[in-house]
């Protein structure tokens, strides 16, 4: 393997205000001696371990952003179909498996011709010539002592970080500790499937052994931003453990039976509630570390515009994930901008934008995700005893008091109102208030308004603009860019903020859940994401409007409440998809129909009638992880495959 050629495949999203280290593109080196003889080339060989990293902000590439229901496309163009939304559509197979992360070869649109460089065993393989050769002290003779540590580190993150995410999608993988010998860079070798508890310790350990090598924060922010603390090591170690803790890798009995060829048990049949113990440290550790270098929640603060504080405690939700490096951004990845935004973004009708092919407002969000959010007394909307719901179709006219979520004397469904910030800052809807900074004036009290009806500037029959549930997706467009005028939008990038603050701190709520049942300290962290949202604490919210007053006082209840949180706060963020798999409840939800407003309504009365856009189907237990696939099956004869494929 000493003449293996390194190609480096990068993408450059360079901004003018910050050079980032993945701009740095290396030369073809033509064997391994050369790429460890001098400071630069091995800088460089590192910078090819971090290429692999995933583009989780286009969600062409990311599988758990649109392969559940919480993002719909419209059924009748394919041509935006994608391999995410077919997994959506219950069309995942074994003979060529859609996201295929285990042979490399992903499978996606047709029409799609950009390249994918996301090859995790090749990932891995190039960790384990860096960690091969920077262990090796006659190795690379110009670099520091601490620049040598930290690289190792570096190195250690991303192969622990791989192969937790292939654990993830694939259950129990091999372990590649070191390179074997095969034949072709593209080959891969004949290795086995190690049993979960073995993979997650192993990735543990060497998440333990980066942290122990990687700076608390990063310096440099010119040149360095994106790169791997110690921080993101340990939430990626929270995450980890809080997923081996789970139902799904915990004591599965779906999979008592799962052994290989060998007779080696991948899963162990008996629940050890010692993971969720692990989980809880693990969460907490990150915590501590997180806020010992700056991390806090986000909030909205400088006003030069002089905003209402609806509209401003909406900004404190949106901008937490996409302000560019947001003190929230546990993990922001600069290898990877968020790039979907002309399919969230919508015509607005006080707007003059004459570009409508860049303004589609295709992404939906099904009518399960608007009913998802709470109340605005920070319950859901079948609980609340002084809100009343059952009729959630039916008309309303919106008063004075309502204009910065709905336009004054607009007629919307009794769903729309009421409800609590996030419900506002998240999604756009018909008649709904889309704040952006270039609204005329610069002022909530005269801003943009969605129409979405059949035939209006953001609804069906309007140049390609047809979103199959009358909810767009609000949340990952960014304010500050400027989607109104004649000339062609602008929209304001940002890296994809993989792991959030307030991601953290709703796992470890959940671990000390499980761990204590109904914690009070559990409480204490939902409430810190709770405050940030505009809501009441889960006992007063509760106590005073809920017809389950008591239910945070048990593990179960507290824990509905907890997984609820999570998909509320963390919705649209590719979240939700994993949470789902690792609770085992994909199966009663993703078995539900996926149901919208009529679209092709042109008046409220025809507009705001339930409609079913799809009928998912899940099975379970074969859809909680992917089929590797009857190719690779048939190449390595040690390899099962996963139950029902």
């Amino acid at each position: 393997m000493r003449h293996i050629k390194i190609a480096l495949v990068c993408t450059l999203l360079a901004l003018v205000s910050c050079k980032k280290f993945l701009d740095v593109v290396p030369d073809n080196v033509a064997t391994l001696d050369n790429a460890f003889r001098l400071r630069n080339e091995a800088e460089k060989y590192l910078f090819t371990c971090y290429s692999y990293l995933p583009w989780n902000g286009d969600n062409w590439f990311n599988p758990g952003f649109m392969s559940g229901d919480e993002i719909w496309l419209p059924q009748t163009d394919q041509a935006t179909w994608h391999a995410a939304f077919r997994i959506a559509q219950g069309m995942q197979n074994a003979n060529a498996p859609y996201f295929d992360d285990w042979s490399g070869a992903r499978k996606g649109s047709t029409s799609d011709v950009r390249r994918d460089p996301f090859k995790v065993w090749r990932a891995i393989r190039h960790c384990n010539i860096f960690l091969e050769n920077l262990n090796n002290p006659n190795k690379v003779p110009d670099i520091t002592i601490d620049e040598r540590q930290r690289w190792i580190g570096e190195a250690e993150f991303l192969k622990a970080f791989y192969h937790y995410y292939m654990l993830r999608q694939y259950g129990p993988i091999p372990v590649i500790d070191k390179n074997v010998s095969i034949e072709g860079e593209e080959a891969v070798p004949n290795v086995r499937r190690e049993p979960v508890d073995t993979v997650v310790n192993y990735i543990s350990r060497l998440l333990d052994a980066a942290a122990e090598k990687l700076p608390e924060k990063i310096v440099d922010e010119n040149t360095q931003m994106g790169r791997i603390t110690k921080p993101i090591a340990l939430a990626v170690k929270a995450k980890l453990w809080a997923m081996a803790a789970s139902p799904l890798f915990n004591g599965n009995p779906d999979y008592a039976n799962f052994k290989d060829k060998e007779g080696l048990q991948l899963f162990n049949p008996a629940f050890d509630p010692k993971k969720w113990e692990m989980a809880r440290d693990a969460a907490k550790a990150a915590i501590e570390a997180a806020e010992a270098n700056g991390h806090v929640l986000y909030e909205y603060k400088v006003d030069v515009l002089g905003l209402n504080d609806t509209t401003k405690r909406q900004l404190s939700i949106r901008n937490s994930f996409t302000q560019r490096w947001a003190p929230e951004h546990i993990w922001a990845m600069s290898n990877s901008y968020f790039v979907n935004e002309a399919l969230c973004a919508v015509p607005f009708e006080r707007g003059s934008n004459t570009n409508r092919s860049q303004l589609r407002g295709l992404w939906a969000a099904p009518m399960k995700i608007a009913k998802m959010f709470y109340t605005h007394n920070g319950v859901p909307i079948d609980e609340d005893k002084t809100l009343n719901f059952t009729n959630y179709s039916e008309l309303r006219t919106a008063t004075v008091a309502e204009r910065f979520n709905i336009e004054k004397g607009f007629v919307t469904a009794r769903l729309n109102f009421d409800r609590e910030p996030r419900f506002y800052a998240d999604l756009g809807f018909d008649g709904g208030v889309w704040y952006m900074k270039d609204s005329p004036s610069g002022k909530d009290e005269n801003t943009y308004y969605i129409k979405a009806k059949n035939g209006e500037k953001a609804g069906f029959g309007d140049y390609l603009n047809y979103n199959e549930t009358g909810y767009f997706i609000k949340k990952l467009l960014h304010w500050e860019s400027t989607t109104a005028g004649t000339a062609a939008p602008t929209f304001k990038t940002y890296p994809w903020a993989e792991i959030r603050l307030a991601d953290i701190y709703l796992l470890y709520a959940e671990a000390l859940n499980e761990v204590e049942g109904g914690s009070l300290q559990a409480i204490e962290y939902i409430d810190k994401v709770r405050t940030r949202a505009g809501l009441k604490g889960v006992v007063e919210s509760w106590s005073n409007f809920s017809t389950n007053p008591a239910k945070y006082t048990t593990k179960d209840g507290l824990r509905q409440i907890i997984h609820r949180e999570r998909n509320i706060e963390l919705v649209f963020e590719g979240q939700r998809f994993w949470d789902l798999r690792r609770w085992k409840e994909a199966a009663e939800t993703l078995n539900a129909d996926v149901t919208g407003w009529n679209s092709f309504g042109k008046t409220a009365e025809n507009y705001y009638k339930e409609r079913v856009v799809y009928t998912q189907s899940f099975i379970a237990p074969r859809d909680y992880f992917w089929p590797i696939g009857v190719y690779d099956i048939r190449r390595n004869p040690r390899l099962v495959e996963n139950p029902g494929w």
